[in-house]
């Protein structure tokens, strides 16, 4: 990665420029035996789009608050780098009534129901699907984003020192997320190439840094895991030889 990356963002052009093709994440829903595996280009492209979403449809841009109610998914870390490139500070598990939106799976519907503004929902169904019924009062992630545009640009630079992510309160800049990134990955020993195996949820910064801004920051990639805890330890082994980990964190 190039040190004068200062947002979110800045890392997944990096990561763009230097090796698109590689894989960036691979997600596995051990509830539903869901496996989804992303390259860096196709990553991108997800991000751009829902960047497009949230700029134009959602009519988001810098200083607005997004309260993400959202579990460990590809599709979070999606919205997570979307927001970044957009500058809407995210909350994780925030206060939908204090957010200017709210982008919510399908098991807090009723919880985001209390923001005023834009209400965004997500089946989280394999491959992407959309709701069998639309959820009232809230717009289909599933049947929105598909038709964005597939390249992103912000109307306004988003600044590196603006507020970008806040999770268990703690509120850091883009800046600050970037460093921590990068301190994380050094401690955890993750390179170029490492591929970085995690059950952990993204209701903490240790969640979302394992799970996507570490190795991010690196140029690794990450096996991010949901319901990790109903995988019998005999099919865990086989799935860290399988997808070559480096690194495992539970």
């Amino acid at each position: 990665m190039n040190a004068s990356d200062r947002t979110p963002a800045d890392l997944l052009r990096s990561a763009l420029a230097a090796d698109p093709g590689r894989p960036l994440t691979t997600f596995y829903d051990d509830a539903t035996g869901e496996r989804v595996e992303l390259s860096v280009a196709t990553f991108a492209n997800w991000v751009a789009k829902t960047a497009n979403l949230l700029q134009g449809d959602l009519a988001a841009g810098p200083g607005d608050r997004l309260a993400l109610l959202l579990p460990a998914h590809w599709q979070s870390a999606v919205w997570l780098i979307a927001c970044a490139s957009v500058g809407v500070t995210v909350d994780i598990g925030g206060d939908p009534a204090d957010a200017d939106l709210v982008v919510s799976g399908p098991d807090t519907l009723e919880q985001a129901r209390a923001c005023s503004g834009e209400r965004v929902a997500l089946a989280l169904r394999p491959l992407g699907g959309r709701f069998p019924e639309p959820p009232r009062g809230f717009a289909d992630y599933a049947v929105e984003v598909p038709g964005q545009g597939d390249r992103f640009t912000p109307y306004a630079p988003v600044d590196p020192a603006a507020p970008a992510l806040s999770v268990g309160g703690t509120e850091l800049s883009g800046a600050e997320l970037v460093e921590r990134s990068r301190a994380d990955a050094a401690e955890l020993g993750l390179t170029a190439g490492s591929r970085l195996l995690t059950g952990r949820a993204y209701d903490s910064w240790e969640g979302l840094s394992a799970g996507l801004y570490a190795p991010l920051a690196a140029g690794a990639s990450v096996v991010l895991c949901r319901n990790l805890d109903r995988l019998p330890p005999e099919d865990l082994r086989k799935r860290i030889e399988s997808e070559r980990v480096t690194t495992t964190i539970q």
